[in-house]
């Protein structure tokens, strides 16, 4: 159209000023007249010759009437246009812009029917591009279109439909009013989802959950749809319930607590104590996932919306059918389900249980664990001693299964018989013994030996050994018997004190040494002690540990069956045997002078000058004599 009235416009002014120049031609000189050449018939400086033009006005008035014949437009709009031609690869588009658009036919792929004189929506990219061409995208008003639609699905929450075109990292991409969106993994159902090639192709309806609009960007979810219906069940579910209801569900998991059931929508918890009037361990033994059984409605939060379940509840309870053949003084058979430290509890049939207490376990009076005497799984036999079906309790016995071995205990076992146990227990105080079934005692710590002592009887004995015993002792009332083991033999100390009086020295190794002294092992497998300060050697040095070394006994003490020791009184002893022995030689020597001298005056009768110096030589070796014993003590 513009290219058509500039070419009437340029036409008009052609022969405007063809006319004028022929009218010049004819009244100019012939002299003056040249060949006409191309063109020569336009003046391109018509305004420089006194030829008529347009009028300001005119050309105001002329320019708005052209420009009122054009659509305006501006970058980034979106303006429908009409086509007015196809080629074989773009479709010619007017928009009564002042030149027609060119949109790439690939762009027209959805439209296969397009024909001219179509009406299509376009987005105007740029007005004039560098080859002042108008640009304009078809691709662009669609996706311009289809996110204007998105936002607006977005606020209102409506359904929308999709195709899932191909998988991608985390999740899959869904085509939604032809523009692509992102669907995460997690968003897919409300159960994981690991295989996401099986939905790829798949029509689906979704929710737009959330937009970027600065990237143009949005998140669908399957799975809010599907919490949706999920919600609303469970809402019309929680509505009609009811205590006591029997619903139909379906076992959707299984943990070490419980089950998780589906019940159309909503889930409910079963117990593992609800599953069985029996004891089970885990739900696996009655329940198997995609299980549909019927329960019944035990309790029920609307605000927390959690129900509880109960499937034994279907059934009378046990003790309601209870066999007649369970009374007291009956003998049943039972297996053992749980075992604690006070005894093991015994099934006589599903939900009907029994206690058998470690003092029903056997009729000695010694410690009994019962986690060594029952294991899971096994089946007793036992005696009915009470029954309560109101609180529903059944006290059983093993032992009362047999005679009580304490009524003809002073017959079987009387005081001062011989016999051999087995080792059941070990305390710091003393050795339980097993005699037979239902018969033992206790060994004290000191009746283990005469001559050593122990910081604990495992130093001498173990469990599961066995030993020799001897009656000391029988309390019938109190079903306990005092055992001795040492008192199998004569107490070596009546004839050990004259091996071991004070003052004897003897051989010995010290076995240990602290800051209060040391142990010594001496001859006869007895143990003395010499404190620490009897440890000194005459050297100046201390007995150390293992040292074999001579030993004097300081003390001793039958009744306490103690020995006190001291090295150190050896050398000692020694020395003041020394002393002792020279003090004794010395009063002999003294002795025989005095004799002598007395001697020696009986039979002089007068003194000589002679006499009186053998005299005071005698006389002097007596005082030296004295002298001697004065400096010794």
């Amino acid at each position: 159209m513009f290219q058509n009235f500039i070419v009437k416009q340029l036409n008009a002014d052609a022969q405007e000023t063809a006319g004028a120049e022929s009218t010049a031609t004819i009244n100019a000189p012939v002299a003056e007249l040249v060949t006409p050449t191309a063109h020569d018939d336009f003046d391109w400086s018509v305004d420089k010759r006194n030829i008529s033009t347009y009028s300001k006005e005119e050309q105001e008035k002329y320019e708005k009437v052209y420009d009122s014949t054009f659509v305006q437009i501006e970058d980034g709009k979106m303006i429908t246009g009409r086509v007015v031609g196809i080629t074989k690869t773009d479709v010619v588009l007017n928009i009564g812009f002042k030149s027609d658009g060119l949109i790439s036919l690939n762009e027209f792929r959805d439209n296969p029917s397009l024909q001219v004189g179509d009406d299509v929506e376009v987005f105007v990219v740029e007005k004039e591009d560098r080859d002042g061409l108008l640009n304009l995208s078809r691709k662009q008003a669609r996706m311009q279109r289809s996110w204007e639609r998105i936002m607006e699905v977005h606020k209102t929450g409506e359904v929308v439909t999709g195709i899932v075109t191909h998988k991608t990292k985390g999740g899959l991409i869904v085509s939604v009013f032809g523009m692509e969106t992102f669907l995460p993994g997690s968003q897919i159902d409300v159960k994981p989802v690991t295989d996401y090639d099986q939905f790829v192709g798949k029509t689906m309806e979704f929710k737009v959950v959330k937009i970027n609009e600065i990237i143009k960007n949005a998140v669908v979810s399957h799975k809010a749809l599907i919490e949706s219906d999920i919600e609303a069940q469970r809402a019309q579910i929680m509505s009609k319930l009811e205590k006591g209801q029997v619903l139909e569900g379906v076992v959707k998991n299984i943990t070490d607590f419980g089950a998780f059931m589906d019940l159309g929508g909503l889930d409910g918890l079963l117990y593992i104590t609800d599953i069985s009037w029996g004891r089970i361990s885990h739900p696996t033994e009655i329940l198997k996932l995609n299980q549909k059984i019927n329960v019944v409605v035990l309790d029920f939060d609307d605000d927390k919306k959690r129900i509880s379940l109960g499937l034994k509840q279907l059934t009378a309870h046990p003790w309601d059918t209870l066999d007649e053949q369970i009374a007291e003084g009956n003998l049943i058979k039972g297996k053992v389900v749980n075992i604690e430290d006070y005894g093991a509890f015994l099934e006589i049939q599903p939900g009907v249980e029994g206690l058998v207490h470690v003092s029903e376990i056997t009729w000695a009076n010694t410690p009994v664990n019962a986690k060594e005497f029952f294991k899971l799984g096994d089946i007793h036999e036992a005696k009915t001693v009470t029954l309560d079906k109101a609180s529903r309790k059944i006290s059983l016995s093993i032992k009362q299964l047999s005679a009580d071995p304490w009524n003809e205990i002073e017959a079987k076992f009387p005081v001062e018989s011989r016999h051999s146990g087995l080792v059941k227990n070990i305390t710091p105080y003393g050795v339980f013994i097993e005699l037979t079934s239902g018969i033992g005692g206790m060994i004290h710590i000191s009746d283990l030996s005469w001559l050593k002592r122990f910081n604990h009887p495992s130093e001498y004995i173990k469990v599961g050994e066995n030993i020799n015993i001897i009656i000391l002792g029988i309390d019938k009332d109190n079903r306990k018997l005092q055992l001795g083991h040492k008192q199998l033999e004569e107490d070596p100390w009546n004839t050990l004190q004259d091996v071991f009086a004070l003052g004897s020295v003897h051989e010995g190794t010290v076995s240990k040494k602290d800051d209060k002294g040391a142990l010594v092992q001496l001859p006869y497998g007895l143990e003395g002690f010499a404190p620490a300060r009897h440890l000194n050697k005459e050297d100046g040095k201390t007995v150390l540990a293992e040292e074999t070394i001579m030993f004097t006994v300081i003390e001793f003490d039958r009744n306490e069956k103690r020995i006190v020791l001291s090295h150190t009184r050896t050398w000692e002893q020694v020395k003041e045997n020394e002393v002792v022995a020279a003090k004794q030689e010395a009063k002999v020597e003294v002795e025989k002078t005095r004799k002598a001298v007395k001697s020696v005056q009986a039979k002089v009768e007068k003194s000589t000058l002679g006499d009186l110096g053998a005299l005071a030589d005698i006389k002097a070796k007596l005082k030296k004599g004295e002298s001697k014993d004065e400096k010794s003590e």
